[in-house]
């Protein structure tokens, strides 16, 4: 296996006139990156002789699917994932992160059939997305890179930016942060916005995994709502202009929320530096970005 690129690389980019560091978990690994490198760590290096088989289940196009399925192949693990529905055209031709996902073996079957499976010992069950404790693992290795950076900068009011979905690595990072910075000089805060569902939804994410509200990230939300999956034209545009402005690729998924919002909200203006942390996913991008070309063929891509 590839060794994975940890630390991961910080950059500063501009963006619309002002400037952020990026952290570029993209980089970590040309397949294994991203938020879902650092949730699916622990599994990475458990020794685990007894296991045989990951289950999984969500979106059949699902970063954390493709991720798994990446792990499954390193690990010489079986893998089996529950979804919904498979649209035939997809089935006849296979994109994005469920082409990639059926090159590593992974096995695709209807989730109404979950009930139905009974699991050995041999079997480990992963939450939809990567939600559960040993996620921590990983994402309190993110937070000891960017408080070693921290010092090394001498950024002392930091605040760390990037969307959520279960909100697990957002959640964890604070946690951690809060721990390794408390009897220190260092100010540093999670904050984040939530593309699946609205604040609610991500507080109950959160309750799940912890009780205690002082480990949770701050929450900011868009004016507009916005449905997960949607193609929105300000989504595209403010895409395409990050690639053109920055050089970086950004995920098309969840990406444009984050941006989005911190253009909204003025984040930047609230005093202090901000580092905006950038989860990969871009295997999903060989499926939305045709989708958002076939809905606005009149904008100018210039990607």
């Amino acid at each position: 296996m590839q060794r994975l690129a940890i630390p991961s690389p910080m950059e500063r980019i501009r963006f619309e006139g002002r400037e952020y560091f990026l952290k570029r978990d993209d980089l970590i690994h040309p397949d294994f990156s991203g938020n879902k490198a650092r949730k699916f760590y622990h599994w990475l290096l458990e020794e685990a002789p007894e296991i045989r088989k990951v289950i999984s289940y969500g979106s059949v196009q699902s970063n954390a699917m493709y991720s798994l399925s990446v792990l499954a192949r390193m690990r010489g693990w079986e893998f089996e994932y529950f979804v919904d529905h498979i649209p035939d055209w997809l089935r006849r031709n296979p994109i994005g992160n469920y082409k990639a996902a059926l090159e590593n073996g992974a096995v695709f079957n209807e989730k109404k059939e979950m009930e139905k499976k009974r699991w050995g010992e041999e079997v480990f069950f992963i939450e939809e997305g990567g939600r559960q404790p040993e996620a921590e693992e990983g994402v309190r290795l993110l937070a000891r890179e960017i408080v070693d950076w921290q010092r090394e900068a001498g950024s002392e009011n930091l605040t760390v930016f990037f969307p959520s979905g279960t909100g697990t690595t957002a959640l964890y990072l604070q946690k951690s942060l809060r721990s390794l910075t408390l009897h220190s000089s260092l100010r540093t805060k999670v904050v984040t916005t939530p593309c699946v569902g609205g604040a609610r939804y991500l507080r109950q994410q959160f309750a799940m995994l912890e009780s205690d509200e002082k480990f949770w990230p701050t929450i900011l939300e868009t004016r507009k709502k916005y449905h997960f999956g949607k193609l929105y034209r300000e989504f595209y545009r403010l895409w395409l202009e990050l690639y053109r402005q920055t050089g970086v690729e950004f995920d098309l998924l969840y990406d444009p929320k984050g941006w989005l919002t911190l253009c909204e909200t003025k984040l930047c203006e609230s005093g202090g530096e901000i580092l905006y942390l950038h989860q990969g996913g871009l295997k999903g991008n060989e499926s939305m970005l045709p989708r958002y070309r076939r809905k606005y063929p009149e904008m100018d891509d210039e990607f």
